[in-house]
């Protein structure tokens, strides 16, 4: 990424990518068919075609403001506004190309994206997420038009079909919420959402929410593996309130993303928490025995008590987004002591003899079952 000064105005001036146009295609190319079908207009032809990268359709531009190379989250370049025509605000949800934004006094908008934010080369399906940081120029109407996204602090996000998709930014910390039964309870999913914390660097808490459908010792097992491991584990029910005070503890002051998959009972949770919100909520479909979809998109929700919640869409697949296999055994705390131990310094810790992880599971020192979940996830299951 080039860039330069200029000294006139003290403003920097460089070269930033942009998405591909999606334009028709500006050459024809099925010339052979037409040829072959007798369709061919020689009169018509162009005599000759220039093939390059300038003109309008250029991946690269001459934008104003200041390169991010640093940047861990979000978009490479902070760019030049007027801020003394923008307003500070926090995107609450974002809905297709509009996003609904809250300023400091609680003023609301619905505030469009700058074309120019929205063509910028990324690897992220949406360019604004839930939880963004934004200055925006209002408009008549309670209106406006986002002009600059500000650096991420955090993110979580998942692989969705090749992109990045940013669930939430700018929290503290992850609520996974997974169910007893109905839907029945996956520790793998559960172990995603753990590496993705670790990778992220976010706090996370485990609830296991539903605690009225079975004896709670019959969950002690589960539980203690992940608080043997330093993870803050919470057994609720949002139906008879077992917890509920616990898990309101530790959201109060906190920015919070709040993720499971369909019908674990995240919504009910937070009207638990907080009975004013009223979020929608529906029971598990009795014929899959899955959740529906209720929650349709992220939504950062402030609370009377104090903090904010995130309240996320269910996820049944959760795709982790930049964690190469080799470095996953790190986002793995049990795994830490055991790993330069190892006789192969590129050692997988799944077929490799002399193999300390291995043998860590083979005396019980590392849950054969958190291993388990380890191999799926380096193979891509």
């Amino acid at each position: 990424m080039s860039h330069r000064d200029d000294r006139s105005s003290g403003k920097k001036k460089f070269r930033a990518a942009f998405r591909k146009e999606y334009d028709p295609r500006r050459r024809q190319t099925d010339w052979t068919r037409s040829f072959r079908n007798d369709q061919l207009d020689e009169d018509r032809l162009t005599a000759e075609e220039r093939i390059g990268s300038r003109g309008e359709y250029a991946r690269k531009r001459t934008v104003v403001g200041t390169p991010l190379e640093d940047a861990a989250e979000g978009l490479p370049v902070q760019l030049e506004v007027d801020e003394s025509r923008c307003l500070r605000g926090r995107v609450l949800s974002v809905h297709g190309l509009l996003s609904d934004v809250m300023t400091d006094d609680g003023q609301r908008y619905q505030c469009a994206t700058r074309r120019l934010l929205r063509t910028l080369a990324s690897d992220e399906r949406h360019v604004v997420a839930a939880g963004d940081e934004v200055l925006f120029r209002p408009e008549p109407g309670n209106t406006g038009v986002i002009e600059r996204i500000e650096p991420r602090r955090t993110v979580l996000c998942r692989e969705n079909k090749g992109q990045k998709q940013v669930l939430v930014a700018n929290v503290d910390q992850l609520i996974i919420v997974a169910s007893v039964a109905e839907p029945e309870l996956k520790p793998n999913l559960i172990d995603r959402f753990l590496v993705t914390a670790e990778r992220y660097g976010l706090r996370p808490l485990i609830c296991i929410n539903k605690l009225d459908l079975c004896h709670p010792a019959d969950l002690q097992p589960f539980l203690g593996v992940y608080a043997q491991l330093g993870y803050q584990v919470l057994a609720v029910s949002a139906l008879t309130g077992q917890g509920i005070d616990r898990l309101r503890r530790a959201i109060v002051g906190r920015a919070s993303a709040v993720a499971g998959q369909s019908g674990v009972g995240k919504s009910s949770l937070l009207n638990a928490i907080e009975p004013g919100l009223n979020l929608r909520v529906q029971p598990i479909s009795e014929d899959t025995h899955k959740g529906r979809h209720t929650t349709t998109t992220a939504e950062w929700i402030p609370l009377q008590c104090g903090g904010f919640v995130v309240d996320t869409p269910g996820i049944r697949q959760f795709q982790l987004w930049d964690v190469a296999p080799e470095e996953l055994a790190g986002f793995f705390p049990e795994f830490r002591p055991y790993v330069d131990r190892c006789r192969y310094p590129d050692c997988t810790h799944r077929h490799e003899d002399y193999c300390a992880v291995k043998d860590a599971v083979a005396d019980g020192r590392i849950d054969l079952r958190r291993y388990e979940s380890y191999c799926h996830i380096y193979s891509g299951e």
